[in-house]
């Protein structure tokens, strides 16, 4: 994957990203033994010898992006102190060590992102970001157009209301449950049960369908994918709104 020199270095631990800047403008480092003076070019760090002060960086570790169909029943940690399964279980062949962005609870299915990009992570996870999260609930208890209103406007959880979600009914199944899809552009611990146990409906099962502009599509459940770089690259966008 191809970054900007300068974040190339940040990562490599060479100094912060502004300095990396004054580094590069003081054509003190080099790629391919050509010095770079220019701001913004770009480069993949595993097939170019960059150095600083003709010295080569150390090796940045490659990075790895993964979309998952979480089951349910694992729980969105790298490990856990009471041996319940985790997600890493579902992914045995990934060697480096990757994290969750954000988590889906024990009892909530469906599309969860890993990674090791902390700067991604970050931004992904940040709530002045307001990324898009599209889940599928079925609910019991009335979901009338007064509750749905609420829902819309925003419903308060720890002394704060959440940020205005979309919701809409997609119809009754025949237990009588009400099945809904929201999407939220916040990430609190299970807010969409909490949103729904707010106005009086009890989540039976949940489901994340979609995250930005991420699908389950292809993906069976417990099943996994690497993502492609025009999908890394629209998340990166997408984060820096």
């Amino acid at each position: 994957m191809e970054e900007r020199l300068q974040k190339i270095l940040a990562q490599a631990g060479v100094a912060s990203r502004r300095s990396a800047e004054e580094l590069i403008l003081a054509g003190r480092v080099s790629v391919d033994g050509q010095i770079i003076r220019t701001l913004g070019t770009k480069h993949d760090a595993r097939r170019v010898k960059i150095k600083v002060d003709g010295k080569p960086i150390r090796r940045v570790e490659e990075k790895l992006y993964f979309l998952l169909n979480k089951p349910k029943g694992y729980v969105s940690t790298v490990s856990d102190e009471h041996g319940r399964r985790t997600v890493m279980d579902l992914l045995p062949d990934v060697q480096v060590r990757v994290y969750p962005i954000g988590r889906l609870d024990v009892n909530t299915e469906g599309l969860l992102l890993l990674t090791n990009d902390g700067e991604l992570t970050n931004r992904l996870l940040h709530p002045g970001r307001m990324v898009a999260k599209t889940y599928r609930a079925r609910v019991s208890g009335a979901l009338d157009a007064l509750k749905l209103k609420e829902l819309r406007r925003g419903v308060r959880l720890d002394d704060r209301l959440t940020a205005p979600a979309e919701v809409r009914v997609l119809g009754v199944t025949d237990k009588g449950l009400t099945e809904v899809e929201i999407v939220i552009h916040e990430g609190r611990n299970r807010q969409v049960r909490r949103m729904m146990e707010a106005v009086g409906c009890d989540v039976k099962s949940l489901k994340r369908t979609r995250f930005a502009e991420l699908t389950l599509q292809g993906v069976r459940r417990g099943q996994y994918r690497a993502l492609t770089q025009t999908e890394i690259e629209r998340l990166y966008e997408l984060s820096e709104r």
